[in-house]
């Protein structure tokens, strides 16, 4: 068995021609005055034994003492200035430093110095990386973004101008078409409207520059008044609203009314348009959970498979898009439904099962 493996100090041992810390300007000339000290002591053991001059070589070794430590100097000065020259420039790329003029005179870094940048361009890396990768991901979502918005503008903008061109033709005198094409003009005006009223909500909701209205108030008043108010939109849909049970006491909560309010509004429409066509019913139901009140709105339609509920909050996304379109809408009620919910510092889920139905599950604080 070998000494290496006998004695561990020897594991520990670096010698210039083992594995060095070659990033350490200081190991580096301490290593090269080693050097120069143990080849004049070489010379003088040498010039000793051949000429018996003992004084010579008494001298010889001095001078190789003051030799080595001037070289340890002038090679750790040299080495310091020439790599802190070189990753200099490396820093002000990745770090953006400026660097002073009394910070010129003296080493800003540590020893270790090519090991620190290395680690610091390896960091800067991941970070270029990953932010290349948000950069394709955020390319990718405004095209999508793009292409949807002018599919949804293109529709209503198109029956528009074939209504007016009808209207122009010869249609304006006609009693049989000229009041129907004028509503149906006024319904594609009312529906560009509209998804420019959602996208100014959804760009304020995500500048931040809607501000919350935090009042207390019953929750389950609110959502009755607003199945009230969308009561007959629901039969023109054959869709039955009700609560899971009968909440004969307030839930109070603290929230922006107006904001749950268009939150209701929206779950609800949605439950309605994707709810059975024949006999659809959309539930509203409350929990209580300690802080907060979990409140679901549940429909009995189709239901989605599990890929389409991680981009059911996408803007204009549609998981069936000629029905939906049927049935109106801007494609944007749950993207602001999301940030609603997020200005608020709560959560939202949606659970579904194909066949089955969906479940629009999200919390508010307690009062």
């Amino acid at each position: 068995m070998s000494d290496i493996h006998t004695y561990p100090r020897w594991n520990n041992l670096r010698l210039p021609y083992m594995k060095t810390d070659y990033s350490n300007p200081r190991k580096l000339a301490f290593i090269n005055a080693l050097v120069i000290f143990f080849a004049t002591i070489a010379t003088g053991v040498i010039y000793t034994t051949l000429l018996k001059q003992w004084p010579v070589a008494f001298k010889l070794i001095t001078s190789g003492l003051v030799l080595a430590t001037f070289a340890y100097f002038l090679f750790h000065f040299t080495l310091d200035r020439f790599i802190y020259s070189k990753v200099r420039l490396i820093y002000k790329t990745i770090r953006t430093l400026k660097i002073s003029g009394k910070e010129k005179s003296r080493h800003p870094y540590r020893a270790d110095t090519l090991e620190h940048v290395s680690r610091e361009v390896e960091k800067w890396s991941k970070f270029k990386s990953q932010e290349i990768d948000e950069l394709r991901q955020m390319a990718e979502y405004r095209r999508e973004f793009l292409g949807n918005i002018s599919h949804e503008l293109k529709a209503p903008i198109f029956n528009i101008q074939g209504y007016i061109l009808t209207l122009l033709d010869g249609g304006l005198s006609d009693p049989s078409i000229n009041m129907d094409y004028l509503f149906r003009t006024e319904t594609s005006v009312n529906r560009l409207i509209a998804i420019v009223e959602d996208l100014e909500t959804i760009s304020r909701l995500e500048a931040g520059e809607l501000k919350l209205n935090m009042v207390k108030f019953d929750v389950v008043a609110l959502a009755r008044e607003v199945m009230d108010f969308m009561e007959i939109n629901a039969k023109k849909r054959n869709n039955n609203l009700f609560f899971n049970q009968n909440y004969e006491k307030p839930i109070p909560v603290i929230a922006d009314k107006d904001q749950i309010r268009q939150l209701f509004i929206n779950l609800i429409d949605n439950a309605m348009k994707y709810g059975d066509a024949r006999n659809g019913s959309t539930k509203i139901s409350f929990f209580d959970m300690d802080d907060h009140i979990l409140i679901e709105v549940t429909d009995n339609g189709s239901g989605m498979e599990a890929a389409e509920l991680t981009r059911i909050f996408e803007r204009f996304y549609r998981t069936d898009k000629g029905r939906s379109r049927e049935h109106g809408g801007t494609g944007l009620g749950l993207a602001i439904v999301k940030h609603i919910i997020g200005a608020h510092e709560q959560t939202i889920n949606v659970r579904s099962k194909p066949g089955v139905g969906t479940t629009f599950a999200f919390t508010l604080k307690k009062a």
